[in-house]
C-alpha cells in the first residue's frame, strides 16, 4: 500500500517511483533498482475504466431513476467523475502492479529450448 498511495520504491522505500504523474523513473535514485523492467503495461488504466464505469453507471441510472434529470445534467457530472477518478486512481494502481510484480519477482515469460523429460 505504501508503494500505491506514496510513490515509494518498492526495495527501499524512497520516493523516487515517478518520474512524472503516472510515468515510472528509469531507475530509483538511491537503491538503483532498475525500473525499467517492471511490466506494467495498460492493464491498470483498462481494470480502473471496467471499474470505474460500472460504478459510475450503476450511479448514473440510480440518478436517473430516482430524479429524472435532463441529459445535460448527466453529461455535467459523470463525464468529468469518470475521467477525475481514472486519473486519480491510476497512480495508485500502477504503483500497486509495480510493486506486485517486485514483491513475487515476477519477470517476462519465456520458452525454455529443453523439453522437460519427466
Amino acid at each position: 500500500m505504501q508503494v500505491a498511495l506514496g510513490g515509494v520504491c518498492p526495495r527501499c522505500g524512497a520516493k523516487t517511483l515517478f518520474d512524472g504523474f503516472a510515468t515510472f523513473a528509469p531507475k530509483c535514485a538511491k537503491c538503483g533498482l532498475d525500473l525499467s523492467s517492471f511490466n506494467v503495461g495498460d492493464g491498470p488504466a483498462a481494470f480502473l475504466t471496467l471499474i470505474l464505469g460500472a460504478i459510475v453507471t450503476a450511479l448514473a441510472i440510480t440518478l436517473e431513476l430516482t430524479l429524472h434529470p435532463p441529459l445535460w445534467v448527466h453529461m455535467l457530472i459523470w463525464i468529468p467523475v469518470t475521467a477525475v477518478g481514472v486519473i486519480v486512481s491510476l497512480r495508485a494502481a500502477k504503483g500497486a502492479l509495480i510493486a506486485a510484480e517486485y514483491r513475487n519477482a515476477a519477470r517476462e515469460g519465456r520458452i525454455s529450448d529443453t523439453l522437460d523429460e519427466g
